[in-house]
Order: structure tokens, then sequence, then C-alpha cells
């Protein structure tokens, strides 16, 4: 896609029925209550929040995110992201970055370097990670005299981080109490099975699990020790205001979530969303229609929405007339049927033709999201009337 100015500049002002296919579409007045309300849950709360921006991965959404400064640090899953928020730093309204990925020996240079110009915080959950760190302290005089590091505490989710039953994770403390380089800031845990709820108690108990998980980790230290506990996930963040959580005095409890700004399929299949919370949408355009097999083929396949799934059926939804959606991908080819064929609602050739434009909400935006290079920012009346340019790689 050419993402030049002038190209772009372009749609501005245009319906987003003149918008190139296919195109991801962001609601901004959706984006912008979603991340309000979610602000002011933390703050009724009083608890911290640390923004993720690994899902729209643009300066304008975590200047959004960060509302103003009244939430100063983030966590990024990319160099790139933490590179691309630094304007913000020169704003006056980030302070901090959290690398949300166990670290490995090819990132440190990098975020040595970028520590220069933002506080950067580690994650580490390896007694593998001390011995990394140090070697590099010592081949590197440069480098940070101490790296500040939260320790992932797995929750249940088993993609990173110990249990708080293991001996590895009393081992792994030990190892950074004792090390010349390493400062633990707090306990981190993502619960990524809070997708899997499917009501607001289901969800507000995964959260106070996760809360109970790193409590039980911070007791690891000293009890006169200031520690911070950072929990979340979107669906968590759709329930904090549920939470009720009584803390020792020395433990700061923070809340992370990214997805929560767009939302998406997944998140309305928890049912703590509704779908008109969804802020992306995938213009996309009929390229061919088949009566005889009741489908129409559009020009958005797996690399354009992801084969990502949720409670509803096939890989997107037509958000005009949801008997239909994406009911089978490839690379750049999409399938349009009806959801229930068994149903037999709907004629293909009286709902679709050639070149008609089509709007899909998608499974999970996150992926979605990072396959374009440009989102196209619309009104309440589906105008456009910015561009935003996500940052791209690793």
């Amino acid at each position: 896609m050419d993402v030049s100015p002038e190209t772009i500049d372009s749609y501005l002002g245009r319906p987003v029925s003149k918008l190139p296919t296919p195109s991801v579409i962001l609601s901004k007045p959706v984006l912008e209550s979603n991340i309000q309300k979610l602000s002011r849950d933390v703050k009724d709360q009083g608890i911290g929040f640390r923004p993720h921006v690994k899902t729209l991965k643009s300066l304008e959404v975590t200047r959004l995110m960060l509302n103003g400064g009244a939430h100063r640090k983030i966590v990024a899953s990319t160099l790139r992201e933490i590179r691309g928020v630094l304007p913000l730093v020169k704003e006056g309204i980030l302070d901090e970055a959290l690398y949300g990925i166990p670290v490995y020996t090819s990132a440190l240079s990098p975020l040595s370097e970028l520590s220069k110009s933002i506080k950067i915080v580690l994650m580490i959950d390896n007694d593998q990670h001390i011995q990394l760190l140090e070697d590099f302290s010592t081949k590197n005089p440069s480098a940070p005299q101490k790296w500040n590091v939260f320790i992932k505490v797995d929750t249940g989710y088993h993609r990173a981080g110990l249990m708080t039953s293991s001996p590895a994770l009393h081992n792994l403390v030990q190892k950074a109490e004792a090390s010349p380089v390493v400062a633990i800031y707090g306990f981190y845990c993502h619960a990524g099975h809070s997708y899997k709820t499917r009501s607001s108690e289901e969800a507000a108990a995964v959260l106070q699990s996760e809360v109970d998980c790193v409590v039980q980790a911070s007791s690891l230290l000293p009890a006169d020790r200031d520690v911070v506990v950072s929990v979340g996930s979107t669906p968590a963040a759709h329930v904090v205001q549920l939470l009720k959580a009584a803390l020792p005095s020395n433990v700061n409890l923070e809340l992370h979530a990214g997805n929560y700004p767009c939302n998406d399929l997944q998140q309305v299949s928890t049912g703590l969303v509704t779908e008109s919370q969804q802020a992306l949408r995938l213009l996309t355009e009929v390229c061919s229609v088949y009566p005889e097999r009741n489908e129409a083929l559009i020009n958005a396949g797996t690399i354009a929405l992801s084969k990502e799934t949720s409670d509803f059926h096939g890989q997107g939804l037509v958000v005009d007339d949801q008997r239909w959606g994406v009911v089978r991908t490839s690379q750049e080819h999409g399938i349009l049927g009806l959801r229930d064929a068994t149903k037999g609602e709907g004629r293909i050739d009286e709902c679709f033709k050639v070149g008609q434009k089509v709007l899909l909400y998608c499974h999970h935006a996150c992926i979605t999201a990072s396959a374009h290079f440009v989102y196209y920012v619309v009104d309440e009346k589906d105008v456009v009337r910015e561009a935003w340019i996500p940052w791209k790689g690793w």
C-alpha cells in the first residue's frame, strides 16, 4: 500500500466507502470512549495503570492511553515500540517502558541504548537471566549500573513465568537479590486465559487470582520493601471496578491492558463488552459472487484478517448483516457465506455484488491491525478525519 503523505491525505474528509481495500478503519469516538472508561475505573480504584502499546502500535493511540500523563508507564512487546514512544518522553507525559518479553542476549544492547532516553524495566523468569545481565554489564561499562526487573509469575496461562509454588521462583528471587546489577522492581503476571471467561464474575475471579498470586510472590521480599505488582489483561480490565483487594502496605498494585481501546469479537465473546464498543473494522471488497454455492469472494484473506477465532463462527463478521461472515480464508482470499448455512436464510446474489464495499468485525484486533500499514481514523459519521501510521517490525 502507498503510505506516502500525499496519498494518505487525499482520503481525508472522504467517507469510508471511498477508501482502498482492504483497509483498517478506526472509530475515534469509540477509541476515546473505551480509553476514558478504563482511565476512570483505575482512578476510582486508586491503583496504577500501565497501558500495553502492542495492539495498535502507534504514537496517537499511545498518547490517548497515557491520558495527558495521568499514566506515565507503558508495556511494549517490541524494541520498535519503545523507540516509537520516545517523542512522548520529550512531551513530558511518559517516563518508563517495560520490555514485556523475558530478556534475551540480542535485545540488551539496544535496551541499554534506549535506557539513556527512557527508564527501561526488564522481565525475567529464569536464573540464567541474572547471569546474562551480569555478563553484559561486565563487557559493557556504559550499561546501566543496575537493571530494574519484573519477575514474571505464571498464574495459569503457561506462556511465560514461574508458578508461585515453584522452588525456582524462590531461587530466582534470591539470585536477583544477591546480584550487583539487578534490582527487583516487582512481580508481573498476565492471565491470558481470562479470554476464555464468559461473564463478569468469571473475569473478576481470574483477576482476583492474579492479584493473590503476585502478592504471594511479593512476600519473598522483605516486608519493608516497596514493591510493584502488575496484573491484567483486557478482560480483567473490563471488570477492574469489581476488584476488592486488601494489599500489604508495601505493595503497590497496577493494572496493565492493551486491547481495550479497540476490543474485538474475542472481547465481545466474553460478554464484557458490546459490539458497539469495537473501534476497529476492516473494509474489504467483493471480487466475485457464486450463487450456486451461496458464497462470495472478498479481497481480505488470512493476511488481512488472521485466522483467529472466537464464539462467532469463521474469521470475520459482516457488520451490517450478521447472517454473513468470513467462513474460510486463504492468503489473500476470503469467502463470505452464511454463518449458519443450515438455516438457509439469505441468498448471496441478493445481498452482495461485485465491487461492493463490506465492513467486517475481526476476531483479534491486535493481529488484524499488525497486517496493515495505515489506519484510517473516522468520526461518528464514518468520515475519514485522520490517518495514523503504525510502528512496524521488532
